[in-house]
């Protein structure tokens, strides 16, 4: 149907003229009352809610290489040297979130559906000290985490020191260390 056969129709009359009302007695379907299905792509098998953990009183235990980076809380995580260590989980179990907290107040909160792994802690501690200079850090370097469940459950404590890893040796003092020998 056209609108030069029915001429006292409009363009948005011809658009809808073939299109029903339905009534009380057509099937409409249900779609809104039921919930929406969870992509389970962003869902992880045994990656927790650090609530649920506290609930059940099941400890979590840090690892080992969260105390050996020697980072720099202004540069990007990116300039570890051993980038393996980025990949680890935060805690074990692992969970989805987990707050990361400062001795001064300052707390940020460290995320991944997948598991929180040390790259997502820094990368949260990074963010908030990215635009401070060298010199505005009075304790520029972590130290590492500590989870005290005396005090909250929830959350890492986050350790700071003065001074970084120590640095390798140069190539031109082994050389003279050779010589002396």
């Amino acid at each position: 149907m056209s609108v030069a056969e029915h001429p006292e129709l409009t363009k948005v009359d011809s658009a809808v003229a073939g299109l029903t009302i339905p009534t009380k007695d057509d099937k409409i379907p249900d779609t809104i009352d039921k919930k929406a299905h969870r992509r389970t792509s962003s869902q992880a098998e045994g990656i927790y809610n650090i609530k649920d953990l506290e609930e059940k009183g099941i400890e979590l235990t840090l690892p080992i290489e969260t105390q050996k980076t020697g980072w720099k809380l202004n540069t990007s995580p990116s300039t570890i040297e051993d980038k393996d260590i980025l990949k680890l989980h935060l805690v074990t179990p692992p969970v989805k979130k987990i707050d990361l907290h400062f001795p001064l107040g300052l707390e940020v909160a460290a995320r991944n559906m997948k598991g929180v792994t040390i790259k997502d802690a820094l990368d949260a501690i990074y963010k908030q000290f990215k635009k401070k200079a060298d010199d505005e850090l009075e304790k520029p370097y972590l130290a590492g985490f500590e989870w005290d469940k005396n005090e909250c459950w929830t959350r890492l404590i986050v350790h700071q020191t003065n001074h970084g890893p120590p640095a390798p040796p140069s190539k031109k003092s082994k050389k003279k260390a050779k010589d002396e020998a």
